[in-house]
C-alpha cells in the first residue's frame, strides 16, 4: 500500500521569501508561514493558537514568490513534508521539518494599481518530476449547463 504526505495551509507569511539560485540556475525560495486557529476554551473564552511552518518552493513557484509575496502576504500553499538532518559544528544531529510545496494561491485583495498578480500557480517541473495535475477551472462559464 503506498502512503500519502499531503498538506494543505492557508496563512500569512512572517517575513519576505529569501530567494536563492543554486547550479543550472534553479531558484529555491524559503519563508515562515503563520497559521493561526481560534477556538472558545472551556470557559468561554476565546484562544488563538498560531503554527509556524517552514516553506519551501522550487524554479517556477520560487520565482513566484520572489517577485509577488512579501511579509504578511497570505497565500493557499499545499505541497508534502519533508524532514532534513545534518550535524551542527559540535558534531550534534539536527533535523528540520518543511512544507515542500507545489501548489500555490496568493489570496491578497488586488493591488492600488488595480493589477492582480496571478493567482494559482503548480511547479509542474517539480523536483524529480511532479506528476500533480493543473488546478482546475471551475468557473460558470466553463460548466456544460
Amino acid at each position: 500500500m503506498r502512503g500519502v504526505n499531503r498538506v494543505m495551509l492557508i496563512g500569512n507569511l512572517g517575513k519576505d521569501p529569501e530567494v536563492q539560485t543554486l547550479d543550472g540556475n534553479i531558484a529555491v525560495a524559503k519563508f515562515p508561514l503563520a497559521t493561526t486557529e481560534t477556538f472558545k476554551d472551556r470557559s468561554g473564552k476565546l484562544v488563538s493558537q498560531t503554527e509556524w511552518h517552514t516553506v519551501v518552493l522550487w524554479r517556477g513557484l520560487a520565482e513566484l514568490a520572489q517577485k509577488y509575496l512579501h511579509k504578511s502576504s497570505l497565500v493557499y500553499i499545499e505541497g508534502r513534508l519533508r524532514t532534513r538532518s545534518w550535524e551542527d559544528k559540535e558534531g550534534n544531529r539536527k533535523f528540520a521539518t518543511e512544507v515542500v510545496g507545489d501548489n500555490l494561491i496568493m489570496l491578497d485583495k488586488r493591488t492600488d494599481s488595480g493589477a492582480a498578480p496571478p493567482q494559482s500557480s503548480s511547479n509542474m517541473e517539480g523536483i524529480g518530476g511532479n506528476d500533480t495535475p493543473p488546478p482546475i477551472d471551475d468557473s460558470s462559464e466553463n460548466l456544460p449547463f
